[in-house]
């Protein structure tokens, strides 16, 4: 998978090395077992987000370098130390200031999927026969770039998210440059209508089939432009753990979504790059 590819991982790393906690090397007696590498346990962790495989799993494919709950720990500490959501606050200042984002078509939508373990932020989901699952809902600009999401159970209706969707994306300062903001037909109500109008976002199309009556005939309203979220939400799906979480806990799922933002956003930087400036790409 592209998320997997050297380029897109050394370039994630590189980021995010300098936001990790100062590791702890005081010891009461003076004397510990020598930390494992924080590398390493950044490449394990890409892997199970990747191909959704156990902690197990990812341990045993370094045998004896690290173990499960090694990369369990290392991963919270970097969750309590922000070290995830500052890296995809990084990553799309770092695309809006090299390529710049297009605000001029928006659009918002949800994605259900599985969680077999349930847990926080959970529900029956009713598209899969009342098994346990999870969804995020994510405003992406015009070429698929996400500026905003949110989680919760596969129980709750897309319109419940929406607005803390778009307070992510206004807590980075991105909603005032919207122009346009497509939603599909289930957003059609009072409640959404009135969020977007809060936020001062004037020009609305939900992609409600209402017929417009003229001389020749009734004629179909155009349903909006919603297929960069469709990409989006299917580029995301791709990645195993988020397709099927295994996790139990919110800010454990957050930290993914968040990465999985960061190794998408990452890769497009990568092909600008190899378009744009071809010497600098490496000779495969």
């Amino acid at each position: 998978m592209r998320a997997l590819d050297p380029e897109v991982v050394d370039a994630i790393w590189e980021a995010i090395e300098p936001l990790l906690p100062a590791p702890d090397d005081g010891h009461p007696l003076g004397c510990h077992n020598p930390k494992i590498s924080d590398r390493l346990c950044f490449e394990r962790i890409m892997i199970r987000l990747v191909t959704g495989c156990s902690w197990e799993d990812a341990e045993r494919l370094a045998p004896g370098a690290v173990s499960d709950t090694t990369l369990r720990t290392r991963r919270d500490e970097w969750i309590a130390a922000g070290v995830f959501d500052q890296l995809a606050a990084e990553a799309l200042a770092g695309y809006d200031r090299i390529i710049e984002l297009d605000l001029s078509e928006v659009a918002v939508d949800g994605s259900q999927h599985k969680a077999p373990c349930g847990g926080e932020g959970t529900g029956k989901n009713p598209t899969d026969r009342g098994k346990l699952g999870w969804k995020w809902s994510l405003v992406a600009d015009r070429v698929e770039i996400p500026i905003g999401w949110a989680t919760n159970g596969a129980n709750r209706h897309d319109v419940v998210l929406f607005k803390p969707t778009l307070a992510a994306a206004d807590e980075r300062g991105l909603l005032a440059d919207i122009e346009t903001l497509h939603l599909d037909r289930g957003y059609d109500g009072g409640p959404v209508r009135d969020c977007v109008a809060a936020y001062g976002i004037t020009d609305l199309i939900c992609g409600k089939r209402r017929h417009a009556g003229t001389a020749d005939g009734p004629l179909p309203v155009p349903l909006g432009m919603r297929w960069p979220i469709e990409r989006t939400n299917s580029w995301l799906s791709n990645f195993g753990q988020l397709r099927r979480n295994t996790d139990r806990r919110i800010h454990h799922r957050l930290a993914q979504l968040c990465l999985a933002i960061t190794a998408l956003i990452t890769a497009k930087l990568i092909d600008w790059r190899n378009r744009w400036m071809p010497d600098l790409a490496p000779t495969r």
